[in-house]
């Protein structure tokens, strides 16, 4: 078995990936929406599943909330509810995308009522944020045009930065703003934040509590995301990971279920950038699960980030940089692979277990009988989903 030497242990012991309330409702493909027993049918219940996974795992912390789906009348009442189940409420994030009026934008619309509409909304948001206790507002925008002509492109990107400049404005001295990025999808034509250079530019012309967020699964193929993860960190704008996997588009699939050599690369980026552990670089999930039990489908996820994170530790970085000095093509690359392919597993299970941790997390939760119970009691109610 291969060993972990104390100092990576003290790392992976710190790591925390923040999970999504959504991940726990009911999705599906753009075809239907699956409904599965036991669904959350509101975010108290959310949040109950949440927990679940840090119970098993030790690795996720937070939960992130989005608005409006996550909507409570007190959300004091929310957070305590967190905090009495070991977790806490993380980055809230804003929905400018399920509303009519937001059908041709929301805050790059022409129509200057409608921007207005949509940043009350994230002001709202930041309320939320400041019952909850959050840090991080999250942007993401389907705003876009299906056809040349449409739109005025760059008036658009003018009116996206008078209106995150008005939503900057009311952040609180300890909060941040974090804009996502998609290349396509909704709008196929053009999108209004398609790539991690103009969510960079924007935020760059905020101030210094705007970030980007880089989804894992938001990149054309054969994008080099690790690329992407050093140059934000080299700026010093990587505010964010949304973690999932993708075999063409934005699936929400997994993270690491597609290409785990890709998740690697780019923690080993976030490593040799100093984003590992830090304050500044939050971790979280972004996925759906539309076939999978959901709460098995998130410990799955965390326990492949913390897989790759250790893989990743393991790298020989002063034998690697002599063989990169010595333009040792070959060598470099095997140092690479060797700790790619290093087999983590057991030393983790046993590192589990001696914190007190399930060593098999997902056969613990099996044998826990809280699927079972959930199914049961959750009967009657409408399941949380898109939307709810």
């Amino acid at each position: 078995m291969t060993a972990l030497s104390p100092e990576t242990l003290a790392t992976l012991e710190q790591q925390a990936i923040e999970l999504p309330s959504w991940a726990f409702g009911n999705s599906g493909t753009r075809f239907k929406v699956f409904t599965t027993p036991g669904t959350p049918r509101d975010p108290f219940e959310k949040i109950s599943d949440a927990a679940q996974v840090h119970k098993h795992t030790g690795l996720a912390p937070a939960v992130a909330l989005h608005i409006p789906w996550d909507l409570v009348d007190d959300f004091t009442a929310l957070r305590r509810h967190a905090e009495d189940l070991g977790v806490r409420l993380g980055t809230v994030n804003s929905n400018a995308f399920q509303d009519d009026d937001y059908k041709f934008g929301s805050l790059t619309h022409h129509d200057e009522r409608i921007r207005r509409k949509a940043i009350d909304h994230h002001l709202a948001c930041i309320d939320v944020m400041d019952a909850t206790g959050s840090r991080d507002l999250k942007i993401w925008l389907a705003d876009g045009t299906n056809y040349p002509g449409q739109g005025d492109l760059r008036d658009r990107q003018e009116h996206l930065h008078d209106s995150l400049s008005q939503i900057y404005a009311r952040l609180g001295e300890n909060q941040r703003m974090v804009l996502e990025y998609k290349f396509f999808e909704p709008a196929f034509y053009h999108t209004d934040v398609p790539d991690w250079g103009t969510s960079y530019v924007q935020v760059s012309a905020l101030g210094e509590k705007a970030m980007v967020c880089l989804d894992t699964g938001h990149h054309a193929p054969g994008t080099n995301i690790e690329f992407i993860v050093m140059q934000l960190l080299r700026l010093g704008r990587l505010g964010s990971f949304d973690f999932n996997s993708r075999f063409y588009a934005d699936d929400d699939l997994i993270v690491g279920a597609a290409d785990p050599y890709q998740l690697f690369r780019i923690l080993v980026e976030v490593i040799r950038g100093g984003g590992l552990n830090s304050p500044d670089v939050a971790f979280m999930l972004d996925q759906c699960h539309n076939i999978e039990q959901k709460i098995p489908g998130q410990i799955r996820s965390v326990l492949n980030v913390q897989e790759m994170t250790a893989r990743a530790l393991l790298l020989d970085r002063d034998a690697l940089a002599a063989a990169q000095a010595a333009d040792d093509v070959l060598g470099a690359n095997a140092i690479f692979m060797d700790a790619f392919q290093t087999d983590v597993r057991p030393a983790l299970a046993s590192w589990r277990a001696s914190r007190g941790l399930p060593a098999d997390p997902m056969a613990a939760y099996a044998a826990s009988g809280y699927q079972q119970k959930i199914e049961a009691d959750r009967v009657g109610g409408v399941q949380a989903g898109w939307g709810a």
